[in-house]
């Protein structure tokens, strides 16, 4: 099966109610897949799926609190009774409210209830997923696992210890996924966004903050959430299918360059 070829095959994306999660649908769906819209927001999984059914693609929409192992063996539940099988499963949910994020403050600050709130949906739900899919990918012969990842948890920050943290755990469940379940043809794969500029993004940052951060992107273009759907795409189609266990990013090269990087181009640009 070439490239962007997912005739039948079952996927399910978690948190794709919008940006990454909407855009890594749609592209599975555009690809042939039969698609598992699951977000805690109900209305806007049912927004997505209908979206993708107008199109002409193959989805169903489904609750999903990843904090609740129950809503996640339900989801599975619901997948299997409508499509019988899963193939492919794409662990991109975060609790990333800005609210809630802004609570993700420095160590002395932080306080317990937002560490492991965190860690519930980032990695906890993350695992448990696997948990209750694997099985159905050892029963159909195999699979791809594809965690969204962060190039936050590569490098030490000033900003949301926990989030990154969480990350960085998700990035070693990910080899541990790969190592346990490679023998039934599952493959396990992590992929790192950096700042992608969605819609949501778009409402909560100021010009100032993505000029920020966009001078630190070695590419002359700002990201969108469709960046992150082309490696899921590859990951979860037959090109990908002797590529696991590997954590790699998909960020323009922001964590990726020495530190000086974006004074050194500024001066460069105004000599």
């Amino acid at each position: 099966m070439l490239f962007g070829n997912l005739n039948d095959r079952v996927a399910i994306v978690t948190g794709s109610g919008a940006n990454i999660g909407e855009a890594c649908a749609k592209a599975l769906a555009g690809a042939g897949a039969h698609v598992v819209v699951a977000d805690i927001n109900l209305t806007a999984a049912e927004s997505v799926a209908a979206a993708i059914v107008a199109s002409g693609g193959s989805a169903m929409a489904q609750y999903l609190d990843l904090a609740e192992e129950q809503s996640i063996i339900d989801l599975v539940a619901a997948t299997i009774a409508r499509f019988g099988r899963i193939d492919i499963l794409h662990n991109n949910a975060a609790d990333t409210r800005p609210d809630f994020m802004a609570q993700d403050k420095t160590i002395p600050d932080m306080t317990t209830e937002v560490w492991d709130r965190t860690f519930a949906i980032n990695t906890r739900g993350p695992m448990l997923m696997i948990k209750h899919v694997a099985p159905h990918m050892i029963a159909g012969g195999g699979g791809s696992i594809i965690n969204t990842g962060s190039g936050s948890a590569i490098l030490g920050d000033v900003f949301h210890p926990a989030y990154s943290t969480s990350k960085g755990a998700l990035h070693t469940l990910t080899r541990n996924v790969a190592a346990q379940l490679g023998r039934h043809n599952i493959r396990c794969n992590a992929v790192l966004p950096g700042l992608v500029l969605s819609k949501g993004a778009r409402e909560i940052m100021t010009a100032d903050e993505i000029d920020f951060i966009q001078r630190h992107v070695m590419l002359p273009r700002q990201s969108k959430p469709e960046d992150i759907a082309g490696p899921v795409l590859f990951l979860a189609s037959d090109a990908g299918s002797f590529v696991t266990a590997q954590v790699f990013s998909a960020d323009g090269g922001i964590v990726h360059h020495a530190p000086y990087f974006a004074d050194v181009m500024a001066m460069s640009e105004n000599a």
